[in-house]
C-alpha cells in the first residue's frame, strides 16, 4: 500500500511491546466498549510509556464467545471496534510515533459463525465443506458417542454433535475450545491457503508482526486416536506437520520490506521441542510461559531464565519475557498471595492477597523483566499496577471457562477489566458511558492514569522511567548476560556497559554491589542498602562489573 513507511532492523529482537486488549483499552464512542478511536486517541500516552510496538488480540467480526478468539471474518474489523478503514489509519498513526503494529491470528480454529461452518454444516456428511473441519461419525449403536475422548481446554468433551435438517442428531465436530470455536482441518490444502492469503492481507497494512494462538494446537493425527499419558507423539500437541506450515508462513513473512515478525503462543514443558519452533526458517520468538508461571523465589526465577536463555541459545533466537497477560491473574493480586505461581488448573476464587505486598512486588519484577535479554511484553494496565478484579457480579461474567466449568473457574474477566484512565469513579475516563461491559471497581480512583501521571512515586512513573532507560542504556535489551553468584534469596546479573540489576527476595535488607549510579529502583533504598522485595539498576564500578 501506498504511504507505509519501510520497517527495518530486527527490532523484535529487543521491542518493548504493549499489549492491546482493545475492548478494555478506551471507549471512543461512548458504547461501553472499547474501539479503534479510544486508542488512536491514546497514542500519545503510548508514546510516552514509551513502547516500541502494540499488539492487539483478534479485533474482527466475531460472536465474542471467546472475547474475539472465535474469528468470523479474518479481512475486516469488529463493528463495535470501528472499520478497516480506522485499523489502516491506527496502524499509520501508530508508526508515524515509532510505534509498530502486531496482529493476533488464531489457526487453530474460526467462529461456528464464519461462512467456511456454516457451509459446511449445510453441505452434510462427506462434502467437500466438511473436509477443513473434523466432522466424525460417533461411537456406539447410534452414533451417540463423540468420536474420542479428547477433552475441551475449557472444561467438557472436545466433541459436539450436530443436527439434521428434521431435527435427527448427526456427526460430531472437533472444537478444542469452546463449541462455537470449530477446529480447522491443517491437512488441507485449502485451509493453509487461506491463511497465508491472510498473512498477506495484514501485512500489506503495513502491520509489522503476527501473534500466534495456540501455535502449538493446529496440526491433529489424521486418526484422531485417544490420548494417553505419556504417548508420543501427542495426537493434538506439537505435532511435527507444524514446522512445514510455519516456514511456509515464514517464506510469506521474509517476501515483504523490512523485518516481519511471526511470534508464538507455544505453551511447552520441553524446551528442545520448544525451541525447534525458532529455528531460522520458522518463527522469530514464542513467549516464554516458563517464567510468567514462576513464583516469587530468587532460586525459582533464575533457574527459570537459565534454563529460558539456554533453550534459546542453540537456534539464535532472543527470549521473551512476561509478567501477565489476558489469560493470566494480574501480576499485583497474583505476588501478593502465598502461592504467588501461575497455573490455569489452580485458578480459584477467594484467595487471600495483600495488595501492598503485591504491589511492591510487581514493581521489582518490572524491573527484572526489562533488564533481561530480548524483547518484553507489557499487558495493558500492567504500568498502572492492576489488581484482578474477583467480585465482578456474576451476571456480568462473559468468559467461556467461567461458564463450561459450571463456576468452578472464575474464568479471565478479571484482569480484562477496562483501563481508567482519569476522574474519580467509574468509568475513570475509558468512556462517556457509566456502564462499561464489564463493571469496574469503585476504588480505582488512585489508580488512574491521570492519578499517576501527577506522582513521581507511581507505578507508571516507574514504568516510563525504566522504559526511557531501556532505549537509552546501550547493555539493554537484546545481547549477553551474565548471572552473578550472589547470597540465598538475591538474584542479580550484569549486562554491558556495567549495568547491574539486583533483585532481593530475602526478608531482610542486602547491601548492594559496588557502584557509581543508582539508575533507578523499584522503591526507595534505605541506608544504602536493597530492602526487601525491591529491585535495582545501578552503574556498577569497575570491580563489580
Amino acid at each position: 500500500m501506498k504511504g507505509i513507511r519501510v520497517l527495518t532492523s530486527d527490532w523484535w529482537r529487543s521491542a518493548a511491546i504493549y499489549q492491546v486488549y482493545v475492548r478494555s483499552f478506551a471507549d471512543g464512542n461512548g458504547d461501553g466498549t472499547g474501539d479503534l478511536a479510544g486508542v488512536r486517541a491514546r497514542l500519545p500516552y503510548l508514546a510516552d510509556l514509551g513502547v516500541d510496538a502494540l499488539w492487539f488480540n483478534p479485533w474482527y467480526p466475531s460472536p465474542m464467545i471467546d472475547g474475539g478468539y472465535d474469528v468470523a471474518d479474518y479481512r475486516d474489523i469488529h463493528p463495535a471496534f470501528g472499520t478497516l478503514a480506522d485499523a489502516e489509519k491506527l496502524i499509520a498513526e501508530a508508526l508515524d510515533r515509532g510505534i509498530r503494529t502486531i496482529v493476533d491470528i488464531v489457526p487453530n480454529h474460526i467462529s461456528g459463525a464464519h461462512p467456511w461452518f456454516r457451509a459446511a454444516l449445510a453441505a452434510g456428511p462427506g462434502s467437500a465443506e466438511r473436509e477443513l473441519f473434523h466432522f466424525r461419525p460417533g461411537l456406539g449403536e447410534h452414533g451417540e458417542r463423540p468420536p474420542n475422548a479428547w477433552r475441551s481446554q475449557f472444561g467438557g468433551s472436545a466433541w459436539t454433535r450436530t443436527t439434521g435438517p428434521d431435527g435427527t442428531p448427526g456427526e460430531w465436530y472437533l472444537h478444542l475450545f469452546a463449541p462455537e470455536q470449530p477446529d480447522l482441518n491443517w491437512a488441507h490444502p485449502r485451509v493453509r491457503a487461506e491463511h497465508e492469503e491472510v498473512l498477506r492481507f495484514w501485512l500489506d497494512r503495513g502491520v509489522a508482526g503476527v501473534r500466534i494462538d495456540s501455535a502449538a494446537l493446529p496440526a491433529k493425527a489424521p486418526d484422531l486416536p485417544d490420548f494417553t499419558e505419556g504417548r508420543d507423539p501427542h495426537p493434538y500437541v506439537d505435532r511435527d506437520e507444524l514446522h512445514d506450515i510455519y516456514r511456509s508462513w515464514r517464506r510469506v513473512a521474509d517476501s515483504y520490506d523490512g523485518e516481519r515478525a511471526l511470534i508464538g503462543e507455544i505453551w511447552l514443558p520441553d524446551t528442545e521441542r520448544f525451541a525447534r519452533y525458532l529455528r531460522p526458517d520458522e518463527l522469530h520468538t514464542a513467549f516464554n510461559f516458563d517464567f510468567l508461571a514462576c513464583p516469587w523465589d530468587a532460586a525459582g526465577l533464575r533457574a527459570s531464565i537459565e534454563a529460558t536463555l539456554a533453550a534459546h541459545a542453540p537456534v539464535g533466537a532472543p527470549a521473551t519475557w512476561l509478567l501477565s497477560n489476558h489469560d493470566v491473574t494480574r501480576t499485583v493480586t497474583r505476588y501478593g498471595r502465598a502461592d504467588s505461581s501461575f497455573d490455569f488448573a489452580a485458578k480459584a476464587h477467594g484467595i487471600p492477597t495483600d495488595r501492598a505486598l503485591g504491589t511492591r512486588r510487581a514493581r521489582a519484577a518490572a524491573l527484572l523483566t526489562l533488564a533481561l535479554p530480548g524483547p518484553v511484553y507489557i499487558y495493558q494496565g500492567e504500568e498502572l499496577g492492576l489488581p484482578e478484579v474477583e467480585d465482578i457480579p456474576t451476571d456480568r461474567l462473559q468468559d467461556p471457562m467461567y461458564f463450561r466449568s459450571g463456576g468452578t473457574d472464575p474464568g479471565r474477566d478479571g484482569c480484562r477489566v477496562p483501563m481508567p484512565w482519569s476522574g474519580h469513579e467509574p468509568p475513570y475516563g475509558f468512556g462517556t458511558s457509566g456502564d462499561p461491559w464489564l463493571p469496574q471497581p469503585g476504588d480505582w480512583a488512585e489508580l488512574t492514569a491521570e492519578a499517576q501521571a501527577a506522582d513521581p512515586a507511581s507505578m507508571l512513573a516507574l514504568y516510563r522511567a525504566a522504559l526511557r532507560l531501556r532505549r537509552t542504556e546501550p547493555g539493554l535489551g537484546d545481547g549477553p548476560i551474565r548471572l552473578l553468584d550472589t547470597a540465598e534469596g538475591v538474584l542479580a546479573f550484569t549486562r554491558e556497559g556495567a549495568f547491574g540489576c539486583v533483585l532481593n527476595l530475602t526478608g531482610q535488607p542486602v547491601a548492594l554491589p559496588g557502584h557509581r549510579e543508582v539508575l533507578l529502583a523499584s522503591g526507595p533504598l534505605r541506608d544504602g542498602l536493597l530492602p526487601p522485595d525491591t529491585a535495582v539498576w545501578l552503574r556498577l564500578d569497575g570491580e563489580a562489573a
